[in-house]
């Protein structure tokens, strides 16, 4: 049965990549050409602050964005919450919270949503505003689970709801993550790849998509009154492929060093690497940092750095706190914050 499942998830792998060739052309980046692009930003300071290097590593409930595999690592129940200080002054709230069931495996829950606040509504007229606000959302919810299928191999799957709205228009989307991490035979040296946003396209619809239409402006007594909709197109999700390793030269009760390195390769962009370091000091502090789109053409971000606090409360609770920072080049940087409870 185990045999079978890791035959079924290769088997979705290449299938991924049949109906999606088109969008894996190595010299064309297709920025901008996908719904959804909040679905690609780095969730936990933690992985963050290790350069998005996280996809072997991943060992705690952020696992569920980066590779639904690494839940089996998580012991009894954990929650994470995130909080992203983005570009333009938009903020992003991630939550997520898994529960080991032991043999049977491992089951989370995730949510990420924005917070843009509203703005005016501006026409060529009234350039100052209408005296109307509108907003922006995003959306995703998912429910994962992973499972063990021997002592060194573990696979997961995360499917999502996804939803994004402007104004009077929404869209919606089903997507699912899956991924698989590998203890390999060689001391220290973990395996794992990951696909995220594999689902259907979005398509934004709703009342101000309606609109008064005059098909002869130049003619008179036709009628210039006639309901009319604009159409708008279909948009596919940020499909991303990660192949990463992760490797722990240094392995003693009171030091730990975690070096990490990611291949990325999304549908939207060019191929590009990261890579990231993590000492810890008696697994109660922590020091990252890493290089985020190495390789990647024309990208402002690069370097990351962050430092982490881990706490055990009472008897069962442990209680850990995150923060990392991001070099965004021209648009600033980028500031997050995670706070993590295990039981």
């Amino acid at each position: 049965m185990k045999s079978k499942m890791v035959i079924l998830f290769i088997v979705i792998s290449f299938t991924c990549v049949s109906i999606y060739p088109q969008e894996f052309v190595s010299n064309v980046s297709k920025r901008g050409t996908t719904a959804a692009p909040f679905l690609s930003i780095s969730q936990g300071a933690r992985a963050t602050g290790m350069g998005s290097a996280f996809v072997a590593i991943a060992d705690d409930p952020t696992a569920i964005f980066w590779n639904p595999a690494g839940l089996t690592k998580v012991q009894g129940g954990a929650v994470v919450f995130d909080h992203t200080e983005w570009i333009a002054d938009i903020k992003y709230n991630f939550a997520a919270a898994s529960y080991n069931l032991g043999s049977i495996g491992t089951v989370g829950v995730s949510f990420i949503s924005s917070d843009v606040g509203e703005m005016k509504v501006r026409t060529v007229d009234e350039p100052e505003g209408t005296g109307e606000v509108f907003s922006v959302s995003d959306v995703s919810i998912s429910v994962a689970y992973a499972i063990n299928l021997t002592d060194n191999f573990s696979i997961g799957f995360n499917p999502k709801f996804i939803q994004q709205s402007i104004w009077k228009t929404s869209a919606t989307a089903f997507a699912i993550d899956m991924g698989v991490q590998y203890i390999t035979p060689f001391d220290g040296i973990v395996l794992a790849m990951s696909i995220s946003n594999f689902g259907t396209k979005m398509k934004l619809s709703g009342t101000t998509d309606l609109v008064l239409y005059d098909p002869d402006p130049t003619t008179t007594g036709n009628n210039g009154m006639i309901p009319a909709e604009y159409q708008t197109d279909y948009w596919e999700l940020p499909l991303n492929f990660r192949v990463g390793l992760a490797y722990q030269p240094l392995k003693s009760d009171l030091n730990k060093l975690t070096l990490a390195v990611d291949a990325a390769h999304p549908s939207d962009n060019y191929e590009s690497v990261n890579v990231g370091v993590e000492y810890a000091f008696n697994n109660m502090f922590f020091v990252r940092g890493g290089y985020k789109s190495l390789f990647l053409r024309d990208s402002e971000e690069s370097f990351t750095f962050g430092f982490g606090v881990k706490q055990k409360l009472f008897s069962s609770f442990i209680i850990s706190i995150d923060y990392s920072y991001g070099d965004f080049g021209r648009l600033n940087n980028v500031q997050k914050f995670s706070i993590g409870l295990g039981f």
